[in-house]
């Protein structure tokens, strides 16, 4: 039972990066789960204050349990699973912003943006709106969906910012094949189960337990346009199942014009290739993409085999000034990816345009600075966390580059995640 003393009535005054809402009490920020700004409402401390270490006390966690004044955004949950109306430890994760209407929602993400770039950007940048991908409710989009089984076999999400096994019986955010596959699992090993529906409709049921054998990764095909991508079925691509095709016609439309066929340009993070073959239909004949896993980037050696393109495996940053260690062939065919002609980009290599897409931590000062030191004409940078954008934004500004363009897309509705495209010029 909760004791009284761990409840809090609370006025939600706005959302912060992550996912939660901000309220205050007794001069002391609270973060608050499952909350809307306006409302005001009761929740339950996420933990005791006095057993919190000493350098979180300046703000606490909460969740709510009750809605006592109701926004006009508020709608019932898409998950029933993850509804306020549920015990907050049997919520699951996934879904933060599922009790919201959709177009207030895509409000509340922009202003997140809005308030990373002022504070971490440098200021006097405008947050573009949060565009949607399609008309739909924001449902069935996910085409990887990654369920945990517990030590008792127990299959499920995990709950909201917790690694606690959530049993469930929906997954509204899956294609309905995902979601239908889920259903059907029962009792299983310790470890995850990844599902994944590719371009050809078959949902694949991957299971990974803690402990034995892991079966080879199965590759897969993945369709932007006419162009086929092979990718492990646990590697890396978009989640959502029109983003890939979205990113790559945002990308195209930035850097129309602005690709110079007689220079080279990078596609760094470049995973399977993806904007690699939007540089080479845009003109580029002379292109390195580059990428720390070994597995993507031999896949990319495939996927852009008919298209004159580098593919090095190595880190990012160390490709920009460290040593790295040059692509090793692909074993068993006949045409190995061509290994780059140098492991470190000579820095006097005349740079065109360079495609950045990161992981959620960003680029980060060392990347930024190495990328502004070759003078590039054009910089597209994808993001997927809006802090971690301002932060390289900030960084590329004090070399002189500035935004052009900005471009925001709702990638992963009913989550509080969304992606950033930004055209960089000097």
């Amino acid at each position: 039972m909760t004791s009284s003393a761990e409840l809090l009535d609370l006025d939600i005054t706005g959302i912060a990066h992550g996912g939660t809402f901000v309220a205050r009490h007794e001069g002391r920020v609270v973060f608050v789960s499952d909350a809307i700004p306006g409302e005001r409402v009761r929740a339950r401390l996420s933990e005791d204050p006095s057993d919190a270490p000493h350098d979180t006390r300046r703000f606490w966690r909460a969740e709510t349990v009750e809605v006592l004044d109701a926004s006009p955004h508020r709608r019932p949950h898409v998950w029933p699973e993850a509804d306020v109306s549920q015990d907050p430890a049997a919520r699951p994760g996934g879904a933060d912003l599922g009790h919201i209407e959709l177009g207030h929602q895509r409000a509340l993400k922009r202003q997140v943006l809005s308030e990373a770039l002022d504070r971490f950007a440098g200021g006097g940048l405008e947050a573009p709106e949060i565009s949607a991908l399609d008309d739909s409710d924001g449902t069935a989009w996910r085409t990887r969906v990654t369920l945990h089984v517990d030590a008792d076999g127990v299959a499920g999400p995990f709950a909201a910012r917790s690694h606690r096994v959530i049993p469930v019986a929906s997954h509204p955010l899956a294609r309905p094949a995902v979601a239908e596959a889920a259903a059907k699992i029962g009792v299983s090993r310790p470890g995850r189960i990844e599902l994944v529906e590719p371009a050809d409709g078959d949902v694949r049921v991957i299971p990974l337990p803690e402990k034995g054998r892991r079966p080879d990764p199965e590759v897969l095909v993945e369709r932007v346009g006419e162009r086929s991508f092979a990718v492990d079925a646990s590697g890396f691509w978009q989640v959502h199942h029109r983003a890939a095709a979205a990113l790559d016609t945002t990308v195209r439309d930035m850097l129309t014009g602005r690709v110079d066929p007689g220079l080279t340009h990078l596609d760094l993070y470049g995973g399977v290739g993806l904007f690699s073959a939007s540089l080479a239909d845009l003109g580029a004949t002379d292109i390195i993409t580059v990428e720390s896993d070994r597995r993507a980037t031999e896949h990319a050696a495939r996927n852009l085999a008919p298209l004159d393109i580098t593919a090095v495996t190595a880190r990012v940053d160390r490709f920009l000034g460290a040593p790295v260690k040059e692509a090793r062939p692909v074993r068993g065919r006949r045409r190995p990816p061509r290994p780059a002609p140098q492991a470190v980009l000579d820095p006097s290599t005349p740079i065109g345009a360079v495609v950045l897409d990161p992981p959620r931590s960003g680029a980060g000062r060392g990347v930024v600075d190495a990328v502004a030191a070759l003078s590039p004409e054009a910089v597209v940078y994808v993001a997927c966390d809006p802090v971690a954008l301002a932060r390289d934004l900030g960084t590329f500004r004090a070399h002189g580059f500035e935004p052009a363009q900005l471009r925001a897309l709702d990638l992963f509705p009913h989550t509080h995640h969304f992606e950033v495209v930004a055209l960089l010029t000097r």
